[in-house]
């Protein structure tokens, strides 16, 4: 199976996107899709990041990334059932697609939360240096677990610098201040926003007392590295209970 038929399989199509969210996404660089998860998704997902936590304790997402003020998870797709969305949703993956031009997989699955006076980013594209405009390796997808406000680390993003052919650091001497063209991801739970990882983005500060969960459901070209292999990181049971779609966007 190709990944354009498990795309198929999976029910993206032409229309999965409209022309105006297709257009956004062109425009700005990111697109929020709200509704993707229920409230109920997004507790039992809550349930269980807590229990991984709690579980891998001081090697909680050492298997791609740790990072200071922040909990981190890595390897979901290995975790549990309940993360199949983020790698098999329709209207996602039609957003993913569109980025990518159709040749796609998933290269991580990981779960950040900025805890409480933590989680400030500097700016910055998910590639290394700059790319000339249209030419996209890489693109994301933020599952909103919380609420995204303007006070808990929601992510800032700069509308349009995916097509710049800059780095924040080719137009800012400190790219951890404020951009005046950045903007900061409002939205409830439930949301996905899927973004073109060349746009600059990064975590603000939590000024609350509890921790702000997503998800990062992040993809590459089939012809880039993954972030997690996933050949060499998922069991034969979790296997056992995947579509071959969905092993097919997984590249197992």
């Amino acid at each position: 199976m190709t990944i354009s038929e498990a795309l198929g399989a999976l029910g993206v199509t032409e229309d999965s996107l409209s022309i105006a969210e297709k257009n956004q996404l062109d425009r700005d660089g990111y697109l929020p899709l709200e509704g993707v998860l229920s409230l109920e998704q997004v507790a039992a997902i809550n349930d269980r990041l807590a229990e991984l936590l709690v579980a891998e304790g001081e090697n909680a997402g050492k298997e791609v990334h740790q990072e200071a003020g922040t909990n981190r998870l890595s390897n979901l797709v290995e975790k549990s059932p309940l993360f199949l969305p983020c790698f098999t949703h329709p209207r996602v993956l039609a957003g993913i697609a569109h980025v990518l031009q159709g040749d796609l997989r998933l290269s991580s699955l990981n779960h950040r939360a900025a805890l409480p006076g933590q989680g400030l980013q500097s700016l910055h594209a998910d590639w290394s240096g700059a790319i000339s405009p249209g030419t996209f390796f890489v693109c994301n997808s933020i599952w909103l677990l919380d609420d995204f406000t303007a006070e808990n680390g929601s992510t800032r993003v700069v509308p349009g610098s995916h097509n710049s052919g800059k780095t924040p650091r080719d137009e800012m001497e400190n790219p951890i201040l404020p951009h005046p063209r950045e903007t900061v991801l409002i939205a409830p739970a439930g949301t996905v926003v899927i973004f073109n990882s060349h746009t600059w983005h990064g975590g603000t500060l939590n000024r609350t007392e509890r921790p702000r969960r997503a998800l990062h459901s992040y993809f590459a070209r089939r012809d880039q590295p993954q972030q997690t292999n996933q050949r060499a990181s998922l069991s034969p049971e979790t296997l056992a209970g995947l579509s071959e779609a969905a092993r097919v966007v997984l590249d197992v």
